[in-house]
Formats: C-alpha cells, structure tokens, sequence
C-alpha cells in the first residue's frame, strides 16, 4: 500500500489508548515512538486509562458516567480513528484496558466506537510481541462495531533489545514496520470515510 493511496486531504486526528498504567512500560516508549514516526496529516494524542475506575453498571446507571469515562467517551467520539498500543497480560488482554472498554461499551445503543476505524500494536519482552492479545482484542473491538486495520501488523518482540536507554526505539527494522503501518492506518482511515484512490 502506497503513500499516498486513499489518502484524504483532511488531517486524520488519532487517539492512542495505551494499555499499560507502568510509568516505564515498553508501550509508552511505542507510544512516544508512534508519535515520532507520524506520517504528515496525521496528528495523535493519548487518552489515559490510569483513573478509569472498576465498571459498575450500578454507577452508569445511578450516577452517570464517572468523569474519567465521560472524558474518555468524549475523546473516542471526537478522533477520526483510535490506536490501542498494548501489551499483553497471562495470554490475553490487560485488565486495565478491557475495564476501559466495558465502560465505554455502554450502553451498546450509544457507544463511540461503533463505525470507528482502529488499529492494535504492542510491545513483549517475550518472543511473540502480543500476538495472543491481539487475538483476543480483535473481536472485542469487532463486536463494538469498530473498524480494524487488517494488515499490516506490529508485534514488537524482546523489546529491551529495541529501546535504548532513553526509550527511544533504535531497532531500525522495527522503526520501518512502525512506520510503513501507520501510513496503512491513515489509507484505512481514509478508505473508511470513503476516499478514492489517487
């Protein structure tokens, strides 16, 4: 997929969702690196999770929202697509994150997901960089009505091997994968909000 092809003139406004609360985790310095490796008419901010609180649809249903879901709601709702940068926990994904998605899933009727094109990528210290998370995370997001980029895929493995001391990430071929998928998530966007090929 090229460069260009698909691509709209609108900017494409993205919110990541990193599935990670560790203030050292490899998926923040992913996160940092999608932000450097940005292709033009793309902007990202992150949306956290940290003080999303245990779903309880007693709450949602006596209270409303808690602010930090309405915040979160409100951000999904406003971005052009969403980014879901996160590791894997025991084979499947992290508690934290799945929390976050139950809140936002309901009511089902009214949800900001739904129609949303999104993308998964992650970061392991073990050998198959969060392919069983992403396993699991595909039919959650597909059962949201949300839009996932299909290929290409980004399995970042050994990551202590990919980060220098800094955080940044220095592994030149994983730097190429992360930037050859975000300029396939743009095309996907814009294929999304029916974009022709240039």
């Amino acid at each position: 997929m090229s460069a260009t092809a698909g691509r709209s003139e609108a900017e494409a406004q993205l919110l990541a969702i990193v599935g990670s609360l560790r203030s050292g985790s490899y998926n923040r310095m992913l996160y940092e690196a999608v932000r450097e490796l940005l292709p033009d008419g793309m902007t990202i901010g992150e949306a956290p999770i940290r003080d999303v609180p245990l779903y309880d649809d007693d709450v949602r249903t006596g209270l409303g929202y808690p602010e930090p879901v309405r915040r979160l709601r409100e951000r999904i709702a406003a971005a052009d697509a969403v980014l879901f940068i996160t590791p894997e926990h025991n084979h499947s994904i992290p508690g934290v994150l799945k929390n976050a998605i139950d809140w936002i899933s309901r009511p089902p009727s009214d949800q900001p997901l739904r129609g949303k094109p999104v993308a998964l990528m992650g970061a392991t210290t073990g050998g198959f960089g969060t392919v069983r998370m992403q396993e699991h995370l595909r039919p959650v997001l597909a059962s949201l009505g949300a839009f996932a980029l299909p290929q290409p895929e980004v399995f970042v493995s050994d990551a202590p091997h990919k980060f220098d001391e800094r955080g940044r990430l220095s592994d030149e071929k994983t730097r190429d994968v992360v930037a050859r998928f975000l300029v396939a998530f743009g095309d996907w966007i814009s294929l999304l909000r029916g974009g022709t090929e240039g």
